[in-house]
């Protein structure tokens, strides 16, 4: 495998145990360069692995239905490491003081980590890096060029990471090796290994015993995989033309499979890329895939105030500035946005979806952004509503991908300046007659009433 997919956090002397991976964002056992890292120096320190994950019950803005689905995911996990008689540990707490723990124990040889560009997981990589004597790799499993790789700066918009993107694509969109040979962990070692019942995680989770799975997407490696098989095999013909139709199943859906780490973005383009799909609808999926889902690790890495209005580029803050007075038409409480009370149909559709399936059309989360700040007092209450309903309701939120399409709907990230319009200033502007153009409103309305079994028809009655 190519190794500048990981880089050393931070140095240290090795001690006499095994490699120990600290999963934490790639929630697989296949097609994970963290774990296939992590391998290779077992492999060549002819030493045994451990893979450790530690359950974060104050994790930021997760709720019971994020932890039924992540907590699904990791026993499945468990019976595949078992399978490959691979060591894994599960823990319950706070990650970094729990695997620097477990580190010490084993007296690890090195640690691998996942790499996330998120406040809260860079602070996790930084505690663990200060307190443990061994070195500290992250490896970059998420995106096909590592995040550090790809660009030491924050990028401006897509065309401007896009040419560096496709540079290195030949040298790291390469097939996945199989794991090498590993050495079985020696029975010292093992005593150490705590003991684990998945009966902890219920009481020490707030909410997860009586937290309902989803009805729309199933947790876990094999789900994602039938998922992507799917789509591959049938979805991604037309994807060109249908993604940004809501009213149809234009989308891949795989988002919160991805946003979990239990499919690897890199699998499903080795998997587009050979389907039978047009040129162009696989053109159009790879951008998304890979160049705009990158651009959003890049920008949360060199941007750690992505959620705040301070991310925003200058000529932003500026037209907003400018228009803060501004008379709004409409002025909706916290609530009524969450509830989709609101005189709009598609946004009140929009919000429903997300309630209702954890997931909201991509075409409509711009939408629905944009309407948040004309529908708020100001771009920093539109941000921080936005940020809190997308982290709540969505399975695939708490997510660079999200925080960057919120940044680029309210305060222009990735854009260029529009014309002048009130609230706005020079932000994009996107407006309900512009969604009727662009595809079947009504087809859209009636779908959502579909799946919520017209329990919530006044809620998206159509407008007079």
């Amino acid at each position: 495998m190519n190794m500048r997919r990981g880089r050393l956090a931070f140095q240290g002397q090795e001690g006499g145990g095994p490699v120990l991976y600290w999963m934490h964002r790639d929630h697989r056992t296949r097609d994970n360069w963290s774990l296939l890292y992590a391998a290779s120096l077992a492999e060549g320190r002819e030493r045994s692995l451990v893979v450790v994950h530690c359950l974060d019950p104050d994790y930021p803005q997760a709720n019971a239905s994020h932890f039924r689905f992540l907590v699904d995911g990791l026993m499945e996990l468990h019976a595949d490491f078992k399978a490959a008689n691979i060591p894994f540990v599960e823990l319950l707490g706070d990650p970094p003081a729990r695997v620097v723990q477990l580190a010490s124990s084993l007296d690890a040889a090195a640690l691998v980590t996942d790499f996330d560009p998120l406040r809260h997981k860079r602070r996790w990589l930084a505690q663990v890096g200060e307190a443990v004597t061994c070195p500290v790799h992250e490896v970059d499993a998420r995106n096909i060029i590592p995040c550090f790789v790809a660009s030491d700066k924050c990028e401006y918009m897509a065309r401007t990471i896009r040419p560096k993107i496709h540079r290195l694509l030949p040298e790291f969109l390469e097939p996945f090796p199989a794991l090498p040979p590993l050495r079985p962990l020696g029975a010292d070692s093992a005593k150490k290994l705590p003991e684990w019942s998945w009966e902890q995680v219920e009481p020490g989770i707030p909410g997860l015993p009586d937290a309902s799975r989803s009805r729309y997407f199933v947790s876990g490696e094999a789900a994602a995989r039938s998922a992507l098989d799917a789509f591959t095999g049938g979805g991604l013909r037309g994807y060109a033309t249908n993604r940004n139709d809501p009213s149809l199943d234009g989308q891949s859906g795989l988002s919160p499979w991805l946003h979990f780490g239990m499919l690897s973005a890199q699998r499903a383009a080795l998997e587009a890329a050979v389907s039978r799909a047009e040129a162009a609808d696989k053109e159009a999926f790879l951008e998304e895939l890979i160049v705009r889902r990158e651009l959003a690790d890049n920008f949360c890495l060199h941007r750690q105030d992505y959620d705040q209005t301070s991310c925003y580029p200058e000529w932003a803050r500026k037209t907003l500035e400018r228009h803060a007075d501004d008379p709004r038409p409409y002025i909706y409480t916290r609530q009524q946005l969450e509830d989709g009370e609101t005189h709009d149909p598609a946004w009140n559709a929009a919000q429903l979806e997300m309630r209702l399936t954890g997931k909201m059309h991509g075409y409509m989360r711009m939408y629905w952004g944009k309407k948040i700040v004309e529908w708020t007092p100001s771009a920093e209450e539109a941000q921080s509503v936005a940020v809190e309903l997308n982290d709540r309701w969505s399975l695939d939120g708490r997510d660079p991908n999200g925080y960057a399409g919120i940044a680029w709907s309210i305060g222009g990230v990735h854009d260029r300046p529009w014309i002048e319009r009130p609230v706005f200033g020079q932000i994009r502007y996107m407006n309900y007659k512009g969604l009727e153009r662009k595809f079947g409103v009504e087809a859209f309305l009636k779908k959502i009433q579909s799946i919520s079994g017209g329990k919530a028809r006044n809620s998206i009655d159509k407008e007079d």
